[in-house]
């Protein structure tokens, strides 16, 4: 059981998320850790009762589903916060990623884990035939934040000192795409990465997930 696993990252801000939906549409399997984490925090969920155990009710929506503001505004401004938040949710989130990478084994299809902190959590991470990282200067990724999702200066700012810096994410790399142009100008970067892709070897996937014991926190992206 071989496949080609890469690793998709960048900085908030960065437009990974746009790379994301334009290497689905040439054909990658994208197993994407935000979507992972929306659904084991979804209501039910062991995540989301380990949440509002920790910060109350108050992190709710009238309707019982999470309100994600209500969470950033606890964690992104208290590193103790945040490292909670992350010992929920990240181990249930590499799980079932890797569950889902399993399934495309011997299939041909480029997998791509979309995994927003690559490398604050690289130690935990599976083997992988190549990493992928969408780059942007810090100041453009504060600008978009600002006029697309109305951040204030500050708080976007904020966001970005809370993860790895650009440096360190360059330095993983083994293909980047500059995102700091116009949309258009991504295509012919992605089909370039699509087929620098098919030149890498094949890996093991991810071993089987490990079923969670007892005292094994439930972990969040």
């Amino acid at each position: 059981m071989l496949v080609i696993l890469l690793a998709l990252t960048g900085g908030i801000g960065s437009g990974k998320s746009t790379v994301s939906l334009l290497l689905a549409a040439n054909g990658a399997v994208i197993v994407d850790a935000d979507e992972v984490a929306k659904q084991l925090q979804a209501p039910g969920g062991a995540v989301l009762a380990a949440m509002v155990e920790r910060w109350g009710s108050g992190i709710l929506q009238p309707h019982g589903t999470l309100n994600r503001q209500a969470v950033a505004d606890i964690v992104f401004n208290d590193a103790d916060e945040l490292r909670a938040l992350n010992k929920m949710t990240h181990p249930a989130v590499r799980r079932e990623m890797a569950r889902q990478a399993r399934e495309q084994a011997d299939t041909g299809a480029v997998t791509i884990m979309d995994t927003p902190l690559l490398v604050e959590t690289f130690d935990k991470q599976p083997p992988f035939s190549g990493i992928v990282v969408v780059d942007v200067p810090p100041e453009v990724a504060v600008e978009r934040l600002m006029r697309y999702r109305g951040f204030s200066d500050v708080d976007a700012w904020a966001r970005i000192s809370q993860q790895a810096d650009r440096q360190e994410r360059l330095g993983i790399a083994g293909f980047v795409i500059d995102n700091s142009g116009p949309p258009e100008a991504l295509d012919e970067q992605v089909l370039r990465m699509m087929a620098w892709a098919r030149t890498l070897p094949h890996v093991d996937p991810p071993p089987a997930p490990r079923e969670r014991v007892a005292g094994d926190q439930p972990s969040a992206n």
